[in-house]
């Protein structure tokens, strides 16, 4: 049962990844009359989404009682403003993150967007390494290499590319690859931040994704 449960979580995973960018995707590149949304409101509606979910979450955690929800959460968040305060940093470079994917993918096929921001991973690794001590294994290693290597062919000039200019003449391809590239460092250090944070700390996952996002909102808006 756990086995089938892993595999479905890892199908819904891919499913959910992949239509977020073709969606993501379609959305900049349509060509309608009016203005085309502003990727900072995208980002709001998702976050306000975000902070809903996790306040369910820990509703269900406290026994669906209103009145332990309010005190679990003006004892974690309110009287606590300092482990608050940490996430300060990482919610303003998910932000910063969020924002730029949107600027990716409004200058770089889907494709090309989809294998250049695997690099966060490697960007993952280098700040797990740094921050957390981390120790990769030879095989580890040897996979960030293939990965590297892989998002290099994807970038290398072919003849397709005259067909893809001109598809995205619209936009820089220039601009769209420096913005994944910074949102992959960005990923990366903000994530490993923030699951050093976790490990240090008692309280629970949704309650510091609640911080996160509290955070998050302020500069979006």
């Amino acid at each position: 049962m756990s086995a089938n449960l892993k595999y479905l979580s890892l199908g819904i995973l891919v499913f959910q990844t992949t239509s977020l960018v073709l969606t993501m995707r379609y959305s900049r590149t349509l060509k309608e009359e009016g203005p085309r949304y502003l990727s900072s409101t995208a980002v709001v509606v998702a976050e306000l989404w975000k902070i809903m979910a996790c306040i369910l979450l820990v509703y269900k955690d406290s026994k669906c009682s209103l009145r332990a929800l309010n005190r679990i959460l003006h004892d974690e968040i309110l009287n606590k403003p300092m482990e608050t305060l940490k996430l300060a940093i990482p919610s303003g470079i998910y932000t910063l993150q969020n924002n730029l994917l949107y600027v990716a993918l409004s200058n770089l096929d889907a494709a090309t967007y989809q294998v250049t921001y695997q690099l966060k991973i490697l960007t993952t690794a280098l700040f797990s390494v740094s921050m957390l001590s981390k120790k990769l294994g030879v095989y580890q290693w040897l996979s960030l290499v293939i990965l590297m290597t892989g998002v290099a062919f994807v970038q290398w000039p072919s003849d397709s590319q005259e067909l893809n200019s001109k598809e995205l003449s619209a936009g820089s391809q220039f601009v769209g690859l420096m913005a994944v590239l910074t949102a992959c460092f960005s990923s990366g250090f903000a994530g490993v931040y923030f699951e050093k944070i976790l490990k240090e700390t008692k309280q629970s996952v949704w309650i510091r994704n609640i911080q996160l996002v509290s955070f998050s909102l302020e500069p979006s808006l």
